[in-house]
Parts: structure tokens; sequence; C-alpha cells
């Protein structure tokens, strides 16, 4: 079995003080979109080739085949790294939902639990992270955290409980660069995984010159100089994709660097152009 060199980040762990730095690999694989028949064959490639990060949510519907594939993989649990998410309609059951993702996962704890969407209109954000608060000091989530909270919803949640989330999960690419938003995360120790950090193919960013270039100088695909851009600023990053050999292409980033123009000319592509649902807005159940 493959192990790979994927460097670490240290999640705060303001909840359980007393306890161990949790750190999470900066490189993953999410399971979203992957379909059910097949998430537990590319979470066993995952494994297989050396990834120890798999990004999944009850929301996906693929919680069971990646307990699976961890259970079969024979991978000392404490190896790998378990997110999963609340869904939005169970904000006010976040317990029993945190049991059924347990029980869907096969599994007695998960690493980082996050709520998965703000929801404002509904005002039920706040409730469910004092429950995730309550689960984190029972020991059953390493870590807590969010998921696309744009400012002015972790600043609620760490005014009223003073318990800083450890991660937001956003969509991040270099067309959407959240720059405001980074900057508060980044001032209040909370990690940034990105979501879509090639943008989910909606653009044409991977043909872009800046991108190209960078790839042609280092003699690596634009994907790869796109994942390279997030890791170098220190993001999370986990793309989604059910083919073995673009799980190793994805991983094969950490030994080369982008320049400080390199970095630069890529900042530059910021449109403020997002592909998602607007989190001030999107309250599906």
């Amino acid at each position: 079995m493959t192990v790979l060199s994927i460097p670490n980040v240290t999640l705060t762990n303001g909840v359980l003080s007393e306890g161990a730095p949790v750190e999470i690999p900066q490189l993953g694989l999410g399971v979203f979109l992957v379909e059910p028949g097949e998430t537990e064959r590319i979470v066993s490639d995952a494994l297989e080739t050396g990834y120890r990060h798999i990004d999944t949510a009850s929301y996906y519907r693929n919680e069971a085949e990646v307990g699976r594939a961890v259970a079969a993989s024979g991978i000392p649990r404490d190896e790998i790294f378990v997110t999963t998410k609340l869904w939005n309609a169970d904000q006010p059951r976040p317990r029993e939902a945190f049991e059924e993702s347990l029980d869907r996962l096969g599994l007695d704890r998960v690493d980082l639990f996050l709520i998965h969407w703000p929801q404002p209109e509904r005002g039920e954000a706040l409730g469910a992270w004092r429950s995730l608060i309550e689960i984190a000091q029972s020991g059953r989530a390493s870590a807590i955290g969010v998921s696309n909270f744009e400012v002015e919803h972790l600043t609620e949640l760490i005014d009223a409980t003073g318990v800083v989330p450890a991660a937001n999960q956003i969509e991040l690419h270099p067309l959407h660069q959240r720059r405001e938003l980074t900057a508060f995360c980044r001032e209040h120790g909370i990690a940034v995984e990105a979501w879509g950090p090639l943008s989910q193919g909606k653009s044409d960013l991977l043909e872009r010159p800046e991108v190209a270039a960078a790839a042609a100088a280092h003699g690596k695909t634009p994907a790869q100089v796109v994942l390279r851009w997030h890791v170098q600023q220190q993001r999370i990053v986990f793309p989604k994709t059910s083919r073995r050999e673009r799980l190793v292409e994805n991983a094969d980033i950490f030994d080369f660097a982008l320049s400080d123009a390199e970095i630069a000319a890529i900042d530059a592509l910021d449109e403020q152009r997002g592909f998602g649902p607007d989190p001030r807005a999107f309250n599906a159940r």
C-alpha cells in the first residue's frame, strides 16, 4: 500500500483544550456527487493510493460506502481522517443526526463534524452549534466546524459561545478567492477548506494563460498548478474524482513550488465569480 507524503494542517481544538492538536491531511478526497454505487470503490482506491483524508456528508447519501471502504482497508482508524456534515433539515436535531451518520459510517467517532450550511433565514445554526460543542466535548468528534459560513455567520457563533470553529469549508478557487472571508478565518485561527478548488469544471480556469504558463514551467498539469496554488496558501483541498489515475495526479503536487510571481499571476484571476449556491440565501431542506 502506498504512503503519500501529504503534509498536515493543525486544527484549533478549543473545545477540548486538554486534548492533543488535531492534524488534518492537507489533501483529501471529496465524495460529493460520487454515485452511491461508485463511492466504495473510489474511496478504496484513494486509500490504496495513499490518501488518508475522506470528506463526506449525510446529504451525499454515501456515508455507508465510505465506512465500508475504511473498514475494509486494513488501515488503523487513527490514520484515516473522516469528515462528515450536518444537513440543513437536521439542524433542529443535531445529536440524533450525528448518531445516524456514525451508524451509516460504522464508526464510533469522526475526526471533523461540520454544519453544512448556515441557513440564516431559519436561525437554527446557533442551536446546532451548541450541540456540536457538546458532541466534541463527548469525544465523538475530534474537531467541529462549519461549511459555507460567511463572516456574519461565523461571528454569531463565536460571540454567542466563545467557541471558534476549527474549519470553514467554502467554495474557493482562483476565480472566487473570498479574500475578506479568508482573512477573517486566518485572524481567528479557522482553517479554510476549499471545495470546488478547480471551479468544478464550470469555467475555463485550467485554460487560462497564467495557469498554463506555470504548468509548462514546472512540467505539471494545469490542475496540479491550481491545487499547488491552494496548498501554498495553507488551504485544505479535496478535489473530487472517480478515476484512480486522477487520484494519483492530484496528489503529485508536493514536489514543486510556484514562484511568488506565479502565485501573484493566479491571484490576479479573481473575478469574485462562484458557481455554487449563495450561502446567504441557500435554504434547501
